[in-house]
Formats: C-alpha cells, sequence, structure tokens
C-alpha cells in the first residue's frame, strides 16, 4: 500500500512540470514581437498608450509580444569610428546588451511620439546604434501627438528609415491624435483601436 500510494505521489508531482515544460515549448514556437517605447522624457504618452494596449496585448496568444522599454539600457550616443553596419564586434557591453536583446525579435512595434513634426531623438539613436539585428524583420508603428493628425510625420519619417534598416513596414497603423485627451480616466484609450491592433499584429505575422 505504501508503494503505490508513493507512485502516486511522483505521478503529481511530476505532471505540473511536465505541463510547464510544454507551454515553454509552445511558446518557443510562437513569433516574438518586441514593442519598443520610443521616448524616455518624464510623463511620456508611450507608457499610457501601452498601458492602454495591455489588455489587447493579453488576448494574443498566437504571438509573444515583450515589452521593450528604451529607459532601461541608458543607451550612449552613437559615436563609434566604425559604423554599425561595417563593424565586426561590439566593444560596449551596453550597447551589446541591447544588441543581444533586438536580435531575439522577429519583428517590432515602436510606439512614437511626435515632437515638432518628428520623433524623439533618443528613438533615432537607439536605431542608429544597430544595424544587421533590424535587417530583414518586419515593422510596424503606433503614433501619437498633441496635435489632430496623429504623428502622421514621425510615422512617415520612421518608414524611409526602417527601409535604410531593411526592415519591412508593415501597411497596418494606429494613429492617436489629440493625445492629451485621448485617455478616460482609468486610462483607457477612448477610441477603440482593437480592429487595427489585431491587423498589425496580423500583418507582421505574415
Amino acid at each position: 500500500m505504501l508503494k503505490t500510494n508513493v507512485f502516486i505521489l511522483i505521478i503529481l508531482i511530476t505532471i505540473p512540470s511536465c505541463f510547464a515544460k510544454d507551454s515553454k515549448m509552445e511558446d518557443a514556437k510562437k513569433p516574438i514581437i518586441q514593442i519598443i517605447l520610443g521616448s524616455t522624457r518624464q510623463g511620456r504618452t508611450s507608457e499610457k498608450v501601452y498601458n492602454a494596449l495591455k489588455g489587447l496585448i493579453d488576448k494574443r496568444t498566437d504571438v509573444v509580444l515583450e515589452k521593450i522599454d528604451l529607459k532601461d539600457f541608458n543607451l550612449p550616443f552613437l559615436d563609434d569610428a566604425v559604423s554599425p553596419s561595417s563593424r565586426k564586434e561590439i566593444t560596449d557591453p551596453i550597447i551589446q546588451k541591447w544588441s543581444d536583446k533586438i536580435k531575439q525579435a522577429d519583428a517590432y512595434i515602436i510606439l512614437v511620439p511626435e515632437y515638432n513634426s518628428g520623433y524623439p531623438g533618443v528613438l533615432k539613436n537607439a536605431l542608429d546604434l544597430l544595424y544587421k539585428e533590424w535587417n530583414n524583420k518586419p515593422v510596424a508603428f503606433i503614433g501619437f501627438s498633441g496635435g489632430p493628425d496623429g504623428a502622421a510625420n514621425a510615422i512617415a519619417q520612421l518608414r524611409q528609415v526602417a527601409r535604410a534598416f531593411k526592415m519591412t513596414p508593415v501597411e497596418a497603423e494606429i494613429k492617436i491624435p489629440t493625445s492629451w485627451k485621448a485617455f478616460d480616466e482609468q486610462g483607457n484609450l477612448i477610441n477603440n483601436v482593437e480592429a487595427d491592433f489585431n491587423k498589425i499584429i496580423d500583418q507582421l505575422k505574415r
């Protein structure tokens, strides 16, 4: 009787660990899409947009959606003598950390604010610090601005930049105009963007 009980206990202990391994294996097969917060200023809207999209992000179980915050990397300004497109190795450990993280993704969504008809310098610098890591990967943009165009200028400029990195900008995008009044008191977006968000994910997957 004692041997039987021990055997049952071993099975009960083993089964959950098997489920955990299966779950990890399933995630490993899914495309990884990094959502890059393209600003670092205090009180930034990119954080609010990400939080507002969190419910939609959690609904997509067919991909792995990972938040990438530029504030977590404290990236230096690009000052290497050798262009990132030509360099053989990275000597700065901070840039190496950035490179290692970006290489993990299959595609990107960039949350971009529009500052004075353009996009933030901190975002351009983060892009310029790498090159091969961006190559041949799709990218989408979610823009927001205090004005009525929802960062149309910033997104148009970034599409050109992305092509210079040999990336593929997808057609789907989200523009959030007058961002200072785009959220309700709970931090939710007043306008429903679920259909557009899902279109972005579907196009990145393809």
